[in-house]
């Protein structure tokens, strides 16, 4: 049986005369940017997160961007974040002119640390030699701290927003997978000063193209943020800053109205494959050979990616491809060990949570529409492998 990593065509039908009916309602308005639908989306995506303010983007790149910016990251500036994430988190920071300084994750979670983070910011040091010297070059200029939502679930936010806290250091929120988490109830991008989101297609809430939004509850930060994706432009043509051309379009914001009625449905969705998942894994004893993703206390955990551990992981997904299984690698290398962050002055060494990760995660079908059949074809294929 072939199982598609992501189906995006049987997500489609079963919305498909809204879709088409949102999008001709743009189209015979023949307003396409910044329009009266990214308006209606800023105030469905601020009451989704329980925030007053909410600013569509181009990107969830952007959000990343324009976020660091609105905090006045900028050349020479620190700002922490972890290693094994996209590396539009770490890419975001170098664009500013400033420098990325790592700290490792956790184990159970693929995100941040907090003891790691705690031990960078109050005594200077991270995993090794190495990353000491690298932060050692940029301590008194920390920022920021980026804390990923990996996967679809939150990191402690108890933990880093206390950590930073002491430090006068904003926490922002990369939730680019995780729109529709919590973490004590409170929903993820709603908790640091900042939270980011993305609505790439794959996203558990995507469009039919690149979107992003910036959310936050501090009314400066979301006008800073409001002001720089219109080039820093207030009125048209009368510019107070630098800014960029970040945007989100009428149409994307259509597509993503009509898909925001339907999360909360998906994400259950999700949340039941997830159980069936860890069942029949459970059944076919294969638990000693693989670690399943852990849904850790206080987390509603969405499932934008279902990732598990294996150490014969590239065994196991060239063995699943031949049998027209599809897989995906998150992430084949950490940012730490990028060619282009070479000059942070890092070895792989540094960050062994992250190291270790890159080389053990796999990353299953999983979105709404997958079948029961197709788990079972799942599970029954990576035992004829392993169970052996």
């Amino acid at each position: 049986m072939k199982v598609p990593f992501l189906d995006l065509k049987a997500q489609y039908a079963t919305i498909r005369d809204e879709l088409r009916s949102a999008v001709d309602e743009v189209l015979e308005s023949q307003r396409f940017i910044l329009g009266p639908q990214v308006a209606a989306l800023e105030q469905d995506v601020a009451r989704f997160c329980h925030v007053p303010y909410a600013v569509g983007v181009a990107s969830g790149t952007d959000a990343l961007l324009l976020s660091l910016k609105a905090l006045g990251v900028g050349q020479g500036d620190g700002v922490v974040t972890v290693p094994f994430t996209f590396f539009a988190t770490a890419g975001a920071i170098a664009n500013l002119g400033a420098r990325p300084i790592f700290v490792d994750s956790e184990d159970a979670s693929f995100n941040m640390d907090p003891k790691a983070l705690e031990l960078l910011l109050e005594q200077g040091c991270s995993a090794g030699p190495s990353s000491r010297r690298a932060h050692l070059q940029s301590r008194a200029t920390v920022k920021a701290v980026i804390v990923v939502q990996l996967f679809g679930q939150c990191a402690d936010m108890d933990a880093v927003l206390r950590i930073a806290g002491r430090h006068s250091i904003p926490v922002v929120e990369d939730s680019c997978q995780a729109i529709g988490a919590r973490f004590r109830d409170k929903p993820a991008g709603s908790m640091g000063a900042l939270g980011c989101f993305s609505f790439f297609p794959s996203k558990n809430l995507g469009g039919a193209g690149d979107g992003g939004m910036v959310v936050s509850g501090d009314k400066d930060l979301s006008d800073r943020v409001r002001l720089l994706r219109t080039h820093g432009a207030q009125p048209q043509y009368f510019h107070k800053i630098v800014g960029f051309n970040s945007r989100l379009d009428e149409i994307q914001a259509a597509i993503l109205r009509v898909k925001l009625r339907h999360l909360e449905r998906w994400s259950k969705a999700r949340q039941k494959i997830a159980g069936e998942y860890k069942r029949k894994f459970q059944a076919a004893d294969l638990l000693d050979r693989i670690a399943l993703p852990e849904v850790l206390p206080n987390r509603v955990h969405v499932f934008h990616q279902f990732v598990i551990r294996c150490q014969r992981r590239d065994e196991l997904r060239s063995f699943l491809s031949e049998r027209g299984i599809e897989t995906e690698i998150y992430y084949p290398v950490p940012l730490h060990e990028q060619e282009c962050f070479r000059y942070l002055g890092y070895q792989p060494s540094d960050f062994p949570q992250a190291h270790a990760a890159s080389r053990q995660a796999l990353a299953l079908p999983i979105y709404p529409e997958l079948t029961g059949e197709q788990i079972d074809c799942i599970v029954s294929t990576i035992a004829e492998l392993l169970a052996g």
